[in-house]
């Protein structure tokens, strides 16, 4: 058995995994912009910037966008280049609400009781 193409398939494979493994920021520190110019320039867009962090490389910021979604974005602290953007689910939030009114997001007492009378939390009694 030939060993030879093994090894350089799998030399192949690794050393492509790694560079398609890398989408960080690589800017030199040096060239760096201030987050507070980062910060500002989204404010002008519209953007509500909860917080602007380092990660691996890029400025992470979550906020919330113009369109008032929540999101997470990377960029590129020389250039601030837009690297990737992802919304985040909003499930624990009242804001998922917007349009309606209070008392339409309330459930009724139909749907507060329980199926089949079962209450989470409370140790049932079976009585035979």
């Amino acid at each position: 058995m030939n060993i030879k193409p093994i090894v350089i398939s799998l030399s192949l494979l690794l050393i492509s995994g790694s560079a398609l493994a890398d989408d960080d920021c690589d800017d030199p520190v040096a060239g760096w912009q201030p987050r507070e110019n980062l910060r500002k320039q989204l404010e002008a867009e519209g953007w509500t910037v909860f917080r602007i962090k380092v990660d691996d490389g890029c400025y992470e910021v979550k906020g919330r966008d113009p369109n008032g979604d929540r999101v997470e974005a990377e960029y590129s602290p020389a250039t601030f280049e837009l690297m990737e953007i992802e919304r985040e689910d909003d499930d624990d939030d009242d804001d998922d609400h917007r349009g309606k009114s209070r008392n339409d997001s309330e459930p009724t007492n139909a749907e507060r009781v329980p199926r089949k009378g079962i209450v989470k939390g409370r140790p049932s009694v079976t009585v035979e």
